[in-house]
């Protein structure tokens, strides 16, 4: 009884607009003081809940993905897309598709493709006489490409509070992340060849020599990352630091169009976004508390074995779940309230947690595109200037795609765990 109004006070606090992890503190707060727990109680707990060495990894990626952005890389990246697929019907939404494929080697965040890549792909399909809907739903379906290739900021999370190595999630992400590219680029040319969509000019070997050579030291990030911690030089964490410095060698002297007013715009945004999401883990500290005092883990664990009668029976349950709180609740503060409850549940049907991990963020990530949350929705309308609630509707079909590559990580594991078992093994 206590728990249900715990959860329905926080519930009412988000629909009412309060950010999610000021909701989850106040609702936190008032079990806390029904509960006769001190005030000095709650602030360690949100003090302990950000001492976490891995957690640093998050703000360094996101200031890299920031750096990126401000280089204009994003331009060198679309044009090299063009270069190889713009010739194919519908060529310039298959750019877009692939232009997030190679920006999400550098950003780990679905909402940092979105904005970074956004202007500069509507930009470019209006002009080439694309429908204004159609630009908008791939600018939208091709950002959750951004957590699923290595670096990724939701699978540092997971890492933290599962356990599951982050360098196996990292590489357990890239085979779904091309068979979401090689989906899309299907579903659109089907759509393309429907709606008759034009075709942009092959281009020469010269050109697309030229357009790679200067999208490479961009293109070689998630190599860098990758090798760096599987052959033992630097950890995941360090990794990211790795990255900023990468970054920031690339931009100021390959691109050279970083310059101080930049770089402090690239940390003023980076400590904005990384200010919110320190709010989400501190609050889901406290939540985790209240959650454990009233024995919700192991309520959820004796829920969904009931209702599972095996791994995959349990995976589509856990993947319906989260779709359905993906459309009401934030990505990181499901992934850090849920996942931990699930991950003893998901261990005892014999699934490999890196498995578990990478089908989890995958089915949040589809959760961005689904109102009434559907962050990614957000920042597409805003960049393309299209009504969020046309978007959230055209958005539907793209899905299918998604879902279906879903299914076939569901009901086949080595999608996911081929490449962190014959890498990590050898």
């Amino acid at each position: 009884m206590v728990l249900t109004l715990f959860l329905s006070a926080w519930l009412i606090l988000v629909f009412l607009g309060t950010p999610i992890g000021m909701s989850m503190v106040l609702a936190s707060l008032g079990y806390f003081a029904y509960a006769g727990i001190g005030i000095n109680f709650a602030a360690q707990r949100v003090v302990d809940g950000l001492n976490s060495f891995p957690i640093i990894a998050v703000p360094l990626f996101i200031l890299a993905a920031n750096i990126f952005n401000a280089s204009g890389i994003t331009r060198h990246l679309f044009g090299f897309a063009t270069s190889l697929v713009g010739h194919f019907r519908g060529g310039v939404g298959h750019v877009n598709i692939l232009a997030s494929l190679f920006f999400s080697g550098m950003s780990g965040s679905a909402l940092a493709d979105a904005g970074g890549l956004g202007k500069i792909e509507a930009r470019a399909m209006q002009e080439a006489g694309y429908p204004h809907d159609l630009a908008a739903v791939l600018t939208s379906v091709s950002a959750i490409l951004g957590p699923l290739v290595p670096p990724s900021i939701p699978m540092v999370v997971y890492g933290v509070v599962s356990g599951a190595s982050i360098g196996g999630l990292f590489l357990g992400g890239i085979i779904p992340g091309l068979l979401c590219t090689i989906a899309m680029m299907v579903m659109l040319y089907l759509v393309a060849l429907k709606r008759e969509l034009p075709i942009e000019p092959r281009a020469s070997l010269s050109q697309i020599t030229d357009r790679f050579i200067r999208s490479f030291p961009a293109l070689l990030t998630p190599v860098v990352i990758i090798a760096g911690i599987f052959s033992g030089i630097f950890s995941p964490t360090e990794a990211a630091a790795v990255t900023v410095a990468y970054a920031l060698v690339v931009s100021r002297f390959v691109y050279k169009e970083m310059s101080l007013k930049r770089m402090w715009l690239c940390l003023y945004e980076t400590v904005i976004v990384s200010s919110g999401i320190a709010w989400i883990i501190g609050g889901v500290s406290m939540m985790g508390i209240v959650l454990a005092m009233e024995n919700a883990p192991a309520q959820i664990g004796t829920l969904f074995t009931s209702l599972a009668s095996g791994p995959i029976s349990f995976l589509l349950l856990t993947c319906a779940l989260l779709l359905v709180l993906g459309c009401f609740i934030e990505v990181l503060a499901l992934l850090l309230v849920l996942v931990p409850s699930m991950v003893p549940v998901a261990l005892g049907f014999g699934i490999d947690p890196v498995h578990f991990g990478v089908i989890v963020i995958m089915t949040l990530m589809i959760g961005t595109l689904t109102p009434p949350l559907g962050m990614v929705l957000f920042v597409v309308a805003q960049s393309h200037n299209f009504p969020v609630h046309k978007l959230a509707v055209a958005v539907i079909p793209w899905l299918a795609p998604l879902l279906l590559v879903l299914l076939l990580m569901i009901l086949w594991p080595p999608i996911v765990t081929f490449l962190p078992q014959w890498l990590m093994n050898t």
